[in-house]
């Protein structure tokens, strides 16, 4: 990956710059969650007999609990929004230098697929892994009451959670520390531990999981040149986790 390289004083804007817009995302979001990691480990109950849930109600009334969730999700994306728009401030235009576009859709689907096989399936291995080591809490991806919305905004959450974890902590990110005369490793390694870092509340595993999500994700980035396949794959995983979960634990009860 090659960019201008800024000046002094435009390195020092720049790095204002990257400090708020992740101080209005995925950086707040690995406070927060290392925050809880404290509080979990040093609660009474041992990591492994701990419960978060990703999804819960956000209203006790169905019509008021779709409105905030479908608000939460609209607002979570304006910093994505922000960032592009920052990009394209500074002379790039984001859509197609991270390649958000519809120029290669075939390959961009069938990459997104496989990294949906390379990182989702072992993800799933090594969540179990970390429960039966005692360093992961039980994570609950399913609402405790269902609607007919329920499923479409699930899906939307995790839509959601593509588009800012990926255009933001890779597509941003990657631009502007690489302006700022980054090497490529430590562009990769420094994204993934963010990346990680914001699943700490989950516990140990999910953190590692998602480093070596970063690292592998960061890498095919910088090789294919384009963020689609990463969004595409981000977003079917997540599905799986939210509606699957959901599904499962509807089909299945005995095994949760």
């Amino acid at each position: 990956m090659t960019s201008p390289q800024f000046g002094p004083e435009s390195r020092r804007a720049t790095g204002l710059e990257i400090l708020i817009v992740l101080g209005l995302s995925l950086g707040a979001s690995a406070v927060y969650s290392v925050v809880d990691l404290l509080n979990n480990l040093t609660l009474s109950t041992p990591l492994a007999s701990q419960t978060t849930t990703l999804n819960g109600a956000l209203s006790d009334r169905p019509t008021f609990d779709l409105l905030y969730r479908l608000l939460a999700i609209f607002f979570a994306i304006v910093p994505v929004v922000l960032a592009f728009y920052l990009l394209w401030r500074s002379g790039v235009n984001p859509f197609r230098r991270l390649g958000v576009d519809l120029r290669h859709p075939v390959s961009d689907l069938g990459r997104g697929l496989f990294l949906v096989l390379v990182i989702g399936v072992p993800g799933i291995a090594l969540y179990f892994v970390g429960r039966a080591l005692g360093i992961t809490v039980n994570v609950n991806a399913a609402p405790e009451l269902t609607y007919w919305w329920t499923a479409p905004v699930l899906v939307l959450s995790a839509l959601r959670a593509a588009l800012t974890e990926e255009l933001i902590v890779v597509g941003y990110l990657y631009e502007r520390l690489a302006r700022l005369g980054w090497r490529k490793w430590t562009i990769i390694l420094s994204a993934a531990v963010l990346r990680g870092s914001y699943h700490l509340y989950q516990g140990f595993g999910p953190f590692i999981g998602n480093v070596v999500m970063g690292v592998v994700f960061g890498w095919l980035y910088l090789r294919w040149g384009r963020i689609l396949p990463l969004v595409i794959a981000h977003w079917c995983i997540d599905i799986a986790s939210f509606v699957g979960y959901a599904w499962a634990l509807a089909t299945f009860p005995q095994f949760f």
